[in-house]
């Protein structure tokens, strides 16, 4: 393997993560019968099928998967050491892909991207939602958004805001119809609304305060959903009793669409915490983003 491969090398790890040659082709800027043919070529050049094809689907072989593992941090050391050059002398600018749950996007993110965007207008900031903890260099993105209890290792991480706590509630209408919990054991009584972050795992038990300690309690779901938006909406439409971080819930709950129930045991987690993988060079664009945030969310 000669330096001349390093391009057809990135160019068969945007097909993959694109699992298309026309997603692929349209970020790299070429045609999808030239960027076939390039990937073609690095085949042949290694003697292995890199990649399976169908008129419907483009996947990974076995051979293919193993290297695009090895190949991936390579990679993104090549992107990184590129962009520490190119910033010396440039304002921040490019694609920023962030992976992060929808209510911390909803939290954190959202209401200061407009004056983000003011400040930093050659920035393009691409928010992938996903309830999932990722590996960044494997999928590609610069940086991801947790609550702190849920990072993995091998990750730089810094604290956003302050720490957060999940209320409990209901709406008007179903707390008439239904009355509402005196305990977290009443909620086996009671319609949820429940939480599943992801579709092979099973629902998420709901966690409270209790004599000074975190415990899990069961619950009866009318509605199941991985959406934190959804899961607010069928709360406020009285499908059943919800729970949401307090920062989302609280405009409802200051209205009165909302009503709180079990504050007494409400649980507090850690802050929301920005991660990255440890050797990676932080690029300047994610640095301003980062240093942003942590100015309009300072931590209490």
């Amino acid at each position: 393997m000669t330096p001349d491969q390093f391009p057809a090398i990135a160019a068969f790890a945007c097909v993959a993560r694109h699992a298309s040659f026309t997603r692929a082709a349209a970020e790299l800027g070429v045609s999808t019968s030239a960027l076939s043919q390039t990937v073609r070529t690095l085949e042949a050049r290694l003697g292995v099928r890199l990649l399976d094809r169908s008129t419907r689907r483009v996947g990974l072989t076995e051979v293919g998967q193993r290297f695009l593992d090895e190949a991936q941090p390579a990679l993104h050391g090549l992107t990184a050491a590129m962009a520490a050059v190119s910033e010396t002398r440039d304002a921040p600018a490019g694609l920023l892909r962030i992976n992060l749950p929808r209510a911390i996007a909803d939290i954190l993110v959202m209401p200061h991207l407009p004056d983000f965007h003011a400040r930093y207008s050659d920035v393009v900031v691409e928010l992938h939602c996903d309830n999932r903890f990722v590996d960044l260099v494997a999928t590609g993105f610069d940086a991801g958004f947790r609550i702190g209890e849920s990072l993995g290792k091998d990750v730089v991480a810094h604290p956003i805001g302050g720490p957060q706590r999940i209320a409990t509630f209901v709406s008007p209408a179903y707390a008439r119809a239904h009355g509402v919990p005196d305990t977290p054991a009443d909620l086996l009584r009671h319609r949820c609304v429940g939480v599943r972050l992801d579709h092979d795992r099973s629902p998420m038990r709901w966690e409270f305060m209790q004599e000074g300690r975190l415990v899990e309690v069961d619950t009866r779901a009318s509605m199941i959903s991985n959406d934190d938006g959804l899961l607010l909406a069928a709360a406020l439409s009285g499908v059943g009793v919800g729970c949401h971080f307090e920062s989302m819930a609280s405009p409802h709950l200051a209205s009165g669409a909302l009503v709180p129930v079990l504050q007494a045991y409400w649980p507090t987690y850690s802050p929301f915490h920005v991660y990255y993988p440890s050797r990676m060079h932080m690029p300047r664009k994610l640095r301003v983003f980062i240093d942003y945030l942590r100015e309009r969310h300072p931590l209490s």
